[in-house]
């Protein structure tokens, strides 16, 4: 069997900016930002961050409670993300047990908020007697993965990558990898994550967390801005539903895009700094798996976090292979840094300015810093045709990932 085409035939989100794919898209649009104060941050002694962007208005009892009681907040996110993709590509019972439609969804540590009550009960008395054997579900690290199982019924493979902020980028990655080699027909991938104070503190203690904008928080983050001082964390989930041209075809399911190449690499140099040459290295070789010039790509959607380092080796790295040409944007100054769903929400904002020729521009970028100025970062809307689209991601620990997606033309 030759290597199959892969398309992407439905998505669903859950993001700060509201439940699924048409709220959060007419919120980027409209340039509006989910970054909120949040007061129990207050509360955590030595945080200096007190910002973050948090999912609202979603009810956890819309999931059968047989299925709710094994399930975190990030779990309850997938559910309802995978059934808003899955309606929307048209997939029948019949498909999601088959045993040829798997699952590839991780987040980058499980359930924080479960792993606190789980020790907070076992610390409360020394014991165990009061701690519920469903937290154990909610905890494990493909508990996200494991719960889309049993509530879709699915019977195919079943992944759960964990890498950080490129979690989301190499679900999709590895997803198209099973359909390319025919091990599946259709995957449902992506990542999933739930905000927590722990995880805010992780990076304000790594000096990577957004702090001078407590009273402002819709003006932070702001990526490849001169005045950014970090990222902001924040929760949700991205699932997209991949499948294989032929099957897509056999089914007249809708076609929203295709996925010409992927690609990641690691950078050995340091666990915290990204470096702009591994960066550089894992760009190319995405273009060499799609088989294209740097030429024909229209869009890169940055992972840029509004952090020093890592927006400047970014920016650096893009301007080696591309110059000045390409439209750049990062979508984190409107969602805030979603770690392991980041790759697969705005893969699918990504697909979403294909289709409509809209590049949506960096919120919150007012004066484009000296060290991201060789790369091109419009500060509005721009209108124009966009055939081919570079999505990037790159987390702590030196894992890159980049994935390549083309507009869907039928007679190609």
């Amino acid at each position: 069997m030759g290597v199959r085409r892969v398309v992407v035939t439905g998505y669903g989100a859950v993001s700060p900016l509201g439940r699924g794919v048409k709220a959060m898209m007419e919120g980027l649009f409209a340039r509006k930002s989910g970054v909120r104060l949040v007061p129990a941050l207050a509360g955590v002694k030595g945080l200096r961050t007190q910002v973050a962007a948090l999912v609202q208005g979603v009810d956890p009892q819309e999931i059968p409670r047989k299925y709710r009681r094994a399930m975190s907040s990030h779990s309850v996110f997938a559910a309802l993300a995978a059934q808003e993709a899955l309606e929307s590509a048209g997939v029948s019972r019949e498909i999601r047990t088959g045993g040829r439609l798997g699952v590839c969804i991780g987040t980058t540590v499980s359930s924080p908020i479960a792993t606190e009550e789980c020790y907070r009960l076992y610390l409360k008395e020394l014991g165990v007697e009061d701690i519920k054997g469903t937290l154990f579900f909610q905890i494990m690290n493909h508990s996200c993965a494991s719960n889309l199982v049993q509530c879709l019924g699915i019977t195919g493979r079943v992944l759960s990558p964990s890498a950080a902020c490129s979690t989301g980028n190499q679900a999709i990655g590895y997803g198209y990898e099973q359909i390319a080699f025919g091990k599946q027909d259709l995957m449902l991938c992506g990542g999933s994550e739930e905000f927590h104070p722990l995880t805010a503190a992780t990076f304000d203690i790594l000096g990577a967390a957004s702090v001078h904008f407590n009273d402002r928080p819709a003006q932070t983050p702001r990526p490849f801005d001169r005045d950014r001082d970090g990222m902001v964390c924040a929760e949700g989930c991205g699932l997209l539903l991949l499948e294989s041209l032929e099957s897509a075809q056999k089914r007249e399911a809708p076609i929203l895009a295709e996925i010409i190449g992927y690609a990641t690499n690691a950078d050995p140099l340091n666990l915290a700094d990204p470096h702009e040459d591994s960066i550089e290295a894992c760009m190319r070789l995405v273009l060499k798996e799609a088989g294209i010039s740097e030429k024909e790509v229209d869009y890169i959607n940055a992972h840029a976090t509004g952090t020093l380092q890592g927006d400047t080796a970014e920016a650096r790295a893009i301007a080696k292979v591309f110059g000045d040409a390409v439209p750049v944007s990062s979508l984190k100054g409107h969602l805030g840094h979603t770690l392991a769903a980041s790759g697969a929400l705005e893969a699918i904002a990504t697909i979403e300015m294909l289709r409509r020729g809209k590049v949506i521009p960096t919120l919150n970028l007012e004066h484009v810093d000296p060290s991201c100025a060789g790369i091109k970062v419009p500060t509005a809307p721009e209108e124009r045709l966009l055939t081919v689209a570079l999505k990037n991601n790159f987390a702590l620990g030196g894992v890159n990932s980049c994935t390549l997606f083309r507009r869907f033309v039928h007679d190609r």
